[in-house]
């Protein structure tokens, strides 16, 4: 929320995942106005009443109660309903309380906040949570991540086995940017997934997609690159994945590379240029920094604790510079039994590791570094619908 005082009137401006609601204020005086943000409402179960209805008309005054404590009372003109915001200051941070006849009574969720530095063009950053579909365990970290945290955008792998699962949480999570994580590797040594395909170029004896991309010491002849890949194998699935992940998530916005798949060699990011202009969806990981100004950011996460993670994650944001645009790669899970199952020789501590990265995303320090350093959270349909206009 925003609070700009302009004479004898607070305007204030509610931020919410759908929309931005700007309403004024009068100091000692009714100020008339009209609003989409819904007001109190007796049966809070059936908001769906209220769909296609308003603006609403509404009043607004505000006072000082004391120095630290603002109260801004909101009046819906044709019901029955008052709304008292009172803001609470202390320092940096804010308390927020939203009291109406309705709650007055009972214990009310006061919300927390800090203030943030209103900078005129400030560093952008994309949170970006690879792999959905891999595991249950990923499946549910990213859905966290992106609901209790920072996250901006998820990456599907479509041929992956809990594909079926992903689909359905996407679908109830309808405002996260979605991306096709194409994939033509199955890395992990107690899971497997195999081509939507018919491509014997990118399979292995069994069936399946091979393990690596490149030549791994750990799996002599299980990489892409040590056996005669075609590329039309590899457009082949691409436009494969594409047309089911497009099936089921038409929202989808943009591809990703699932371990450099889209880019390993120059004549595949050709091929991803041209299957992106086809179907007029952008291929982010072939050229991000040329195509849309992305660039990538990060930290060294190894050997470190939990909280040294999430202060290296913090440090990280004080490199980001103003006017730029950036993108965070990490991968969310959850340390339980199933992801403790899954790895590959080389990467054994795959549960502990993911489960860091999802209490990073969701951690109250790093949301709070975010607003202090006025940084701006954005997905890739963002950045993409900007650079299209």
């Amino acid at each position: 929320m925003r609070f700009d005082f302009i004479k004898d009137v607070c305007y204030l401006t509610l931020h919410t995942d759908s929309t931005e609601h700007r309403i004024p204020f009068g100091y000692g005086k009714w100020e008339m106005s009209t609003t989409s943000k819904m007001g109190p409402y007796l049966v809070a179960g059936a908001q769906s009443n209220r769909v296609s209805i308003g603006p609403f008309k509404v009043a607004g005054a505000y006072t000082w109660k004391d120095e630290k404590t603002l109260e801004l009372t909101l009046r819906y003109i044709e019901s029955p309903h008052t709304e008292t915001i009172v803001c609470s200051f202390d320092g940096d941070y804010i308390s927020l309380d939203f009291q109406h006849l309705l709650n007055r009574n009972s214990k009310r969720a006061i919300i927390k906040g800090v203030l943030s530095p209103n900078l005129n063009n400030p560093p952008r950053l994309i949170i970006r949570g690879d792999d959905m579909g891999y595991s249950h365990s990923g499946n549910e970290a990213l859905i966290k991540s992106y609901r209790e945290g920072i996250e901006t955008s998820i990456e599907v792998i479509v041929p992956s086995p809990w594909f079926p699962e992903a689909v359905k949480m996407l679908a109830q999570n309808p405002g996260v940017d979605v991306g096709l994580h194409f994939a033509i590797t199955s890395e992990w040594d107690n899971i497997k997934w195999r081509p939507l395909t018919d491509c014997p170029s990118i399979r292995n004896a069994d069936g399946y997609f091979y393990p690596m991309i490149y030549p791994n010491s750990h799996y002599p002849n299980q990489s892409v690159m040590t056996n005669a890949w075609k590329i039309e194998d590899i457009e082949k699935e691409l436009r494969a994945q594409l047309d089911l992940a497009l099936k089921y998530i038409p929202r989808l916005s943009h591809v990703s590379g699932h371990m450099n798949s889209t880019a390993f060699a120059p004549e595949v990011k050709a091929m991803a240029r041209k299957v992106a202009a086809e179907y007029k969806i952008p291929m982010v990981d072939v050229d991000s920094a040329n195509d849309f100004k992305i660039s990538y950011t990060g930290y060294d996460s190894r050997n470190k604790t939990t909280e040294e993670r999430i202060q290296g994650f913090i440090d990280m944001l004080d490199k980001l510079e103003t006017g730029k645009t950036y993108v965070f790669v990490e991968h969310p899970g959850l340390d339980n039994a199933e992801l403790r199952a899954i790895s590959h020789i080389g990467y054994e501590d795959v549960a502990e590791g993911r489960q860091d990265v999802t209490t990073i995303f969701t951690s109250e320090k790093v949301k709070e570094a975010l607003v202090r350093k006025g940084i701006k959270l954005v997905s890739y349909r963002e950045v993409i619908k900007e650079m299209k206009q």
